[in-house]
């Protein structure tokens, strides 16, 4: 399973109350342009192209927050991507980000690594998998 890694600007977004990972839409998008942690919103990366089932800005990621004590965890529903009438990718990386704030527009929460492209033919499925948590604080 592909680590996830925050893009720095999250935390600070998060003091600055640009999140409400509780309440906005979040969503993974993919791309074959290795992130970087400096990368802040949707802008600073290159999506893939649309077509063939994925949608240009990507595909909703359920995100449910809980609480235990002075901890929080964000966990998701994995998203799946499906190919369909042609190809899909290549893409190496997922990025989950936050698609409801205006300023700043779509701001970056992290990103999966998969270690090598990836290209779906039609028919093909890809999950990110979201796992048991993606992020914790605490």
């Amino acid at each position: 399973m592909a680590s996830f890694n925050k893009f720095n600007r999250f935390v600070t977004d998060l003091a600055l109350k640009v999140h409400n990972l509780d309440a906005d839409t979040l969503k993974i998008l993919l791309t074959n342009t290795a992130p970087v942690a400096g990368n802040a919103v949707k802008a600073d990366l290159t999506e893939i192209s649309a077509g063939n089932g994925y949608s240009a800005g990507g595909t909703d990621a359920a995100g449910v927050v809980t609480q235990n004590g002075a901890t929080m965890e964000l966990s998701g529903t994995d998203v799946v991507f499906t190919a369909s009438g042609g190809t899909i990718g290549p893409f190496r990386y997922a990025v989950l980000y936050n698609d409801t704030p205006t300023s700043p527009a779509d701001p970056l929460i992290g990103w999966w690594d998969y270690g090598s492209g990836v290209t779906l033919n039609s028919g093909e499925t890809f999950t990110v998998d979201f796992g048991a948590t993606v992020l914790t604080l605490s």
